[in-house]
């Protein structure tokens, strides 16, 4: 039986995790390229992305030289929708997406163990506002 809170689900028998460690749950940005224009990366807006996605050690496990999604919608992990948001067209950044903003401790088989701390470099390729 899955247990639903917000747009997190667990197993009724797993253990809660607690939100009180700030330390794991912390995604680490840093902009490599600031981008350029007036235009910055908000909830809602329409996004198209180069990225590339390793492990701690270096494994790497996608890249994508055009993938587009709806930011804060859900539709890709936590970390890229909190971590993508102030970015600008052009723009190059790294995140450092801690277990709790990626895949969990379940992970994503093959390729994403549980509890993997995952590595991007991500480029805002377009922006499109609604």
């Amino acid at each position: 039986v899955l247990e639903q809170t917000g747009q997190s689900f667990r197993v009724a028998a797993d253990p809660l995790i607690s939100n009180d460690d700030e330390s794991s749950s912390s995604l680490q940005i840093e902009d490599v390229t600031a981008g350029s224009g007036d235009a910055t990366a908000q909830i809602g807006d329409n996004v198209t992305v180069a990225y590339k996605g390793t492990l701690d050690d270096g494994y790497e496990f996608d890249k994508a030289s055009k993938f587009m999604f709806l930011l804060g919608a859900g539709d890709v992990i936590k970390g890229w929708d909190e971590g993508l948001i102030g970015m600008k067209p052009g723009g190059k950044r790294t995140l450092v997406v801690p277990p709790k903003l990626g895949y969990g401790k379940r992970g994503c088989k093959p390729d994403i163990p549980g509890n993997a701390t995952l590595h991007f470099t991500i480029t805002l390729k377009d922006l499109k506002k609604p």
